[in-house]
C-alpha cells in the first residue's frame, strides 16, 4: 500500500470538496478501494499504486477544470470522474473558446457539454434536419434552442420558430383561463425557460414582439411555408405521424430543423399513436437528415435524474 498526498492551493477547496464533502463523498465512490482524506488544501490518497495513479489523474482533471472555470456543479464533478474515453476527456480539459454557442445574459455562456451534444452541433452544422432522441434531461431542448440562437445572432437565419404539441402529460388540467396565448402558454414553458438563459430580457422581448422569434402550438404551423428560419420541434414523441408529416414538409428555403424527442414519455390518448418513431425509421437513409440518440449518460440535470433513468430502465426490462 502506498500514500500520495495532492495540494490543491490553486483552487478554492470548498469548491473542489462540495458543500458538506458532497464532491468528496463522490469522489470516494467512484474509488472504493482507497482511502481517501482532505485535509485543508490537501487530499490524501492510500491504497494500491494502480488505484493512486488512476484517481489522480480524475483529480488533475477536476483542478485545471476548476482553474479554468472557478465553479464546478456537482454533475460536472461526476460526468469528469466517469468518462474514461478520450472524447469526454478532450471535452473537459481541452475546452476551446469557439466551443461556446452561445453568450448569455451576464457573460453566462452556453456550450455543449457532453458528446452526444457536441454530436448534435457538429450534426446540425453539416445537415439541414436533425432527429435527436433521448431521455428527459438530456439536454436535447436546450441544446436545440441554443443552436437556434447561435444561427439568428449569426445571420445564418433571419427567425427562430419553435413548436411543441400541446399535450397534457398525463394529467387533465381543465379549462384554462385567458386569451389564446395565455392558454398555450404551459406547454411551451420550456422553450421559454432556454430562451431565458440566451437572451437577455429586454431584446427578448423585442425580437417575440416583432416575431423574430416566434413560440407557437404545433397546429399553427400548417399551410406555412418556413423560409430563413431555424425551427424546433419540441416533445415530437406528442406528434401523430400526420403532424409530423406536415411539419416536416414545412421546411422552406435556407432552414434548419431540429426534431426532438422521448420515446418513453409518449401523452397521446391511448387510440393515437405517436409518429416520433415511424419518421425517424423511414427517414434514416435520406441525405440532408441526420440522427442522434442521447442517453443517460448525457444528463446534465441533477444527478439523481441519471439514477432515476436507469431504475425505470431496469424496470421496464424485468417486467
Amino acid at each position: 500500500m502506498t500514500e500520495t498526498i495532492i495540494n490543491l492551493e490553486t483552487v478554492n477547496p470548498i469548491e473542489f470538496f462540495g458543500v458538506n464533502n458532497g464532491k468528496l463523498d463522490i469522489l470516494k465512490k467512484k474509488f472504493p478501494l482507497l482511502k481517501i482524506l482532505s485535509r485543508g488544501t490537501q487530499i490524501k490518497l492510500s491504497g494500491a499504486p494502480e488505484q493512486i495513479e488512476s484517481a489522480k489523474e480524475k483529480i488533475e482533471l477536476l483542478v485545471q477544470y476548476l482553474q479554468r472555470n472557478g465553479h464546478m456543479s456537482e454533475n460536472y464533478f461526476e460526468q469528469i470522474l466517469g468518462g474514461d474515453d478520450q472524447e469526454t476527456i478532450d471535452h473537459f480539459v481541452d475546452r476551446n473558446p469557439n466551443d461556446v454557442l452561445v453568450f448569455g445574459p451576464n457573460g453566462k455562456t452556453v456550450r455543449a457539454r457532453t458528446a452526444n451534444q457536441k454530436r448534435m452541433v457538429s450534426a446540425t452544422d453539416k445537415n439541414d434536419i436533425l432527429f435527436a432522441i433521448g431521455p428527459a434531461g438530456t439536454g436535447k431542448t436546450y441544446t436545440a434552442v441554443a443552436l437556434a440562437v447561435r444561427a439568428l445572432k449569426n445571420k445564418q437565419v433571419k427567425k427562430i420558430i419553435l413548436t411543441r404539441p400541446a399535450v397534457e402529460a398525463g394529467e387533465s388540467l381543465g379549462f384554462l383561463p385567458g386569451d389564446l396565448k395565455e392558454k398555450i402558454d404551459p406547454y411551451l414553458r420550456p422553450l421559454y425557460d432556454a430562451l431565458d438563459d440566451m437572451i437577455p430580457a429586454d431584446k427578448l422581448g423585442y425580437y417575440m414582439t416583432t416575431r423574430t422569434i416566434e413560440i407557437a402550438p404545433l397546429a399553427y404551423m400548417r399551410g406555412r411555408t418556413l423560409d430563413n428560419a431555424f425551427i424546433i420541434l419540441d416533445e415530437a414523441q406528442n406528434a401523430t405521424d400526420l403532424q409530423l408529416k406536415m411539419f416536416l414538409t414545412r421546411i422552406g428555403a435556407n432552414a434548419k430543423a431540429i426534431i426532438t424527442g422521448d420515446m418513453t414519455q409518449v401523452d397521446l390518448p391511448k387510440n393515437q399513436r405517436s409518429g416520433l418513431e415511424k419518421a425517424v425509421r423511414i427517414l434514416n437513409n435520406v441525405d440532408g437528415i441526420a440522427h442522434i440518440e442521447l442517453d443517460e449518460e448525457d444528463v446534465v440535470r441533477h444527478r439523481l435524474v441519471k439514477a432515476i433513468i436507469r431504475a425505470y430502465e431496469r424496470d421496464n426490462q424485468t417486467s
